[in-house]
């Protein structure tokens, strides 16, 4: 869904930073090889999360949902030099292609890829998080926000993505549509927890920045 129109995307993203060649050639990569390319970030998405890394300056990143990679690296991008992202997906046919474009990065030896769900990985971390990336299956979007919140250094940062659905959120609610009623709960959370504060941005498909306190 385009929340603007899509001259002023095309103009956004010709007056935002370039996007890397590594990762131009994933992107393109996963639009030939791989399903459902459209839930890739992309050049402008990826570029804030790139600028949002930049200034966090994490040295613990958790990702959950990689699919092809792309966001990771951009979250990479801003990552300390002896900092470690690690990264959770389901798929396991996703992994080599995962694997092969992050070595080609500068940060292939500091990205941990978890095969698995997400809920019972995220408990067998004994890390603190400076930054944490959101973006898997809604329906447990309140689950993993729980998950990660006391594994948060204070002062870190939470994006979730995809919390506008398309607009879904201001429609009325359809008995079977689990993912939008899970989504109006978590960014009614986010807004109202005492542990954060939130700022819902109108980037692509809905981009929560929340700092915890």
């Amino acid at each position: 869904m385009h929340f603007i129109s899509q001259e002023l995307e095309d103009y956004i993203e010709q007056h935002s930073q370039v996007e890397p060649k590594l990762l131009a050639a994933l992107n393109k990569e996963t639009y030939q090889k791989i399903l459902l390319p459209r839930m890739l970030s992309g050049h402008f998405q990826g570029r804030v999360l790139s600028m949002l890394s930049k200034l966090i300056s994490p040295i613990n990143i958790l990702e959950i949902g990689t699919y092809t990679g792309y966001s990771a690296l951009c979250l990479c991008e801003g990552m300390q030099e002896n900092g470690i992202l690690h990264t959770i997906d389901i798929k396991e046919e996703l992994i080599d292609f995962q694997r092969k474009h992050f070595d080609k990065s500068p940060w292939g030896k500091q990205i941990v890829q978890h095969l698995g769900e997400a809920i019972d990985i995220i408990p067998t971390l004994s890390i603190k998080f400076d930054l944490v990336f959101i973006d898997a299956d809604k329906e447990n979007y309140l689950n993993y926000f729980e998950l990660v919140v006391p594994k948060m250094n204070k002062g870190g940062v939470i994006l979730s993505d995809n919390v506008l659905w398309s607009g879904k959120v201001l429609e009325p609610l359809q008995p079977n549509d689990s993912s939008t009623k899970v989504l109006l709960e978590y960014n009614e959370l986010l807004n109202n927890d005492t542990r954060v504060e939130t700022v819902l941005l109108p980037i692509r498909d809905g981009l929560t920045v929340t700092r915890v306190l």
